[in-house]
């Protein structure tokens, strides 16, 4: 069985990491590089930079925060925010990234997916999704733009979609549990996870040691991804890594 990974999370606004609930309420966190600095050196298995008002404000994320952050790791980094071109992938990725995510350029222009596919390959392309909803109403909805625009497209058949287009993974992120500390939606994640063929990176609602497990299990998740727990101190990435081992689920420990 593949080792699970564990993925930190930057969202980055004006320069900052910031963290909030429900995509809302945002406070800081920290600073970028430095807080890079750290996962790296506790283990942490990759890390995604998003920077969160980049579509809004039009523009592409902040290279030289893709390269202060890159300086500081030795795994890989994904680079999110803004990325609406071929051109914008290519100055995230000479910046520093290793992958980019793409979120409302993919649903607005599904082809980008695969072009970007093609061009630097399935494993540097992670489509994000961000979800609400419940199993129980029996579809989850998709939001765009730092989820203020509700897609007409159930979530579901979105990371289907995504995957045939080329992409190498999905970010699926739940705006419900997004800061709440309540726990992985691993209904929803299962629900992607069954229906595709790709790695699913579970996010939002991390609060304690047990949720990683949940998500592994229950959710099926190939990565989980966390921030607040992680900025805040709460927990350290070995403190959950060896927690995950004792439940006989695979992760990679430092030697």
């Amino acid at each position: 069985m593949l080792a699970r990974r564990i993925i930190a999370c930057l969202d980055v606004r004006d320069g900052r990491v910031v963290k909030g609930v429900n995509f809302r309420d945002l406070r800081g966190a920290g600073d970028a590089a430095e807080l890079a600095a750290r996962y790296n050196a506790e283990g942490i298995d990759e890390l995604i930079f998003l920077d969160i008002s980049a579509t809004l404000e039009s523009r592409r994320a902040m290279s030289r925060t893709i390269t202060a952050i890159a300086a500081q790791l030795f795994i890989p980094l994904a680079a999110g925010g803004g990325i609406r071109s071929l051109e914008d992938a290519k100055a995230a990725l000479d910046a520093g990234a290793d992958k980019v995510s793409i979120n409302s350029a993919a649903l607005l222009h599904p082809q980008l997916i695969t072009t970007l596919a093609a061009t630097y390959g399935s494993q540097a392309v992670l489509v994000a999704i961000d979800a609400r909803g419940s199993a129980r109403q029996g579809a989850y909805d998709v939001l765009s733009r730092a989820g203020t625009h509700l897609e007409s497209i159930d979530a579901v058949a979105w990371a289907r979609e995504a995957a045939d287009r080329g992409a190498g993974e999905i970010l699926l992120t739940s705006i419900d549990r997004d800061g709440t500390r309540a726990g992985f939606d691993c209904a929803l994640t299962a629900a992607v996870s069954t229906a595709v063929r790709i790695p699913v990176i579970a996010s939002g609602g991390a609060g304690a040691l047990d949720h990683f497990a949940d998500v592994f299990t229950a959710g099926r998740a190939d990565a989980a991804l966390a921030a607040s727990i992680f900025h805040d101190g709460d927990y350290s990435v070995r403190d959950l890594k060896r927690s995950l081992a004792a439940q006989g689920i695979p992760v990679r420990l430092d030697s």
